[in-house]
């Protein structure tokens, strides 16, 4: 079957937080079950001086079936036995954005293009995961260069996700704001 025990799932090897940092734009992702951002999301990632991660994203929700609104999360992570591996928290401006502990994997990344990350919110029995999300992100809003677009085909049939991402506009929608 094509489906991964999700403790078998790689993850970025030698994984450098610091050359993580800055702004990266979503332009695909595999949502959960539930509400979640649509589109224009944009994370930026910092590292405080005692090397603690922590970021920020936004992106265009629909609340109450038809009012659009730019929501601002905001995220503090803890770290785990693997340097690639967090543990997220993160609060919602919109009390309607469940707010929770999720985990935050970065299967694989070059820095300064691309980075793919991986959460897996349930697992089930079968060691599997049955829900779960992950963003494609890149450094450039316009979306991934062709060289990076193999790389990231692979890495998303690693981790089961093959042909189950949208792609992230970016509009302007919360720059406005």
């Amino acid at each position: 079957s094509t489906r991964q025990h999700v403790s078998n799932i790689q993850v970025m090897q030698n994984f450098d937080r610091s050359r993580y940092t800055g702004r990266w734009y979503a332009v695909a992702k595999k949502d959960p079950v539930g509400l979640f951002l649509l589109d224009n999301v944009v994370a930026q990632f910092s590292v405080d001086g005692s090397g603690k991660m922590t970021a920020t994203a936004q992106g265009r929700v629909i609340i109450l079936n038809n009012w659009e609104m730019c929501a601002n999360m905001f995220g503090t992570f803890e770290d785990t036995p693997d340097p690639a591996k967090f543990k997220m928290r993160y609060w919602g401006a919109a009390a309607y954005l469940q707010s929770g502990n999720d985990d935050h994997w970065v299967i694989d990344t070059d820095y300064d293009n691309y980075a793919i990350h991986y959460s897996c919110r349930e697992v089930d029995l079968d060691g599997t995961c049955l829900d779960g999300y992950s963003f494609i992100f890149s450094r450039h809003p316009t979306g991934l260069r062709p060289e990076d677009q193999k790389i990231v085909t692979d890495k998303k049939k690693e981790i089961c996700f093959l042909g189950k991402y949208r792609r992230v506009s970016h509009t302007g929608f919360c720059e406005s704001s």
